[in-house]
């Protein structure tokens, strides 16, 4: 199990590094992808990690280090390419936020007494504020033109400041928990969906995620 999930990890990492590579070559939507792909891997590595009887200590520092790469350098790189052309003091100085904000909710979430995050976390998971971006980029990216910079880095200002509050977020175990027997139907239709339009379907999951979820979870906890 846990060769396994550190094997996934190791693709979600490969996600986060040809994101930055495409990136840098203006190749957005390949970047964008490649962090949609980070976040499905860091999604089954989690699950294949809470099914092994017996934790694993390097699992978890893989995997936050991973998450580093993957989901703050990546989208910060992905972020500032696409939407600033020329040298920008703002960009820079928001875009650094967001990645300290990102590095500090995974130590955060690394010291935390695992018995305390049974159904849920602690401010929003960085996987989520990764994928957010990504699918908001492509969406601009097949859809309209460049997005403003400043509502772009509203988007990231608030990304940075969700992640490190205290807002509780249902892990993958509180979602089923809340989704019931519901959850395969709710799958089925996302999935349709998503064969027709998967930027906006991409997006919106991620959003209802962001401003339900919480919610949500106060029916489970």
């Amino acid at each position: 199990m846990n060769y396994l999930a550190n094997f996934l990890s190791g693709l979600s990492l490969a996600g986060g590094f040809f994101s930055v590579i495409f990136s840098l070559k203006n190749h957005f939507t390949y970047a964008s992808w490649a962090i949609i792909l980070s976040v499905i891997f860091d999604g089954l590595d989690g699950q294949i990690a809470r099914r092994n009887p017996v934790p694993s200590e390097f699992g978890k520092e893989l995997d936050s280090l991973v998450d580093v790469v993957s989901f703050g350098i990546a989208p910060s790189i992905l972020g500032y390419i696409f939407v600033y052309r020329n040298f920008s003091y703002a960009a820079i100085s928001v875009l650094f936020i967001y990645l300290v904000c990102s590095v500090t909710r995974l130590a955060e979430y690394n010291i935390t007494a695992k018995e305390k995050l049974a159904n849920y976390f602690y401010g929003l998971p960085t996987t989520i504020s990764g994928g957010i971006l990504a699918s908001f980029i492509l969406i601009y990216r097949k859809y309209t033109r460049l997005p403003s910079p400043f509502i772009f880095l509203l988007i990231v200002l608030g990304l940075s400041f969700l992640m490190v509050s205290k807002v509780r977020y249902p892990n993958l175990d509180g979602l089923k928990q809340i989704l019931g027997k519901k959850i395969l139907p709710f799958s089925l239709i996302a999935l349709i969906v998503f064969v027709f339009i998967p930027e906006i379907t991409l997006f919106a999951l991620f959003v209802i995620y962001l401003t339900l979820c919480p919610f949500l979870l106060k029916k489970i906890v």
